[in-house]
């Protein structure tokens, strides 16, 4: 005989049946949103970096 789950992972298990997953062409879409978003934010903080540091160079090291 198998001992029952305790209460918590029953109501775990309840809740996990009620949630609606997104589709495979869902995850694949927001995947990929969130690659593009993470490329364009690194790109953008890379170019301010490059700035930052062309003006120091330009203004305090000159």
């Amino acid at each position: 005989m198998r001992p029952r789950p305790p209460g918590w992972a029953t109501e775990i298990f309840s809740e996990l049946k009620k949630v609606t997953w997104p589709t495979r062409d869902e995850t694949l879409y927001l995947t990929m949103v969130v690659i593009l978003v993470s490329v364009a934010v690194g790109v953008m903080l890379g170019s301010v970096d490059v700035f930052f540091n062309w003006l120091i160079d330009r203004v305090l090291l000159q």
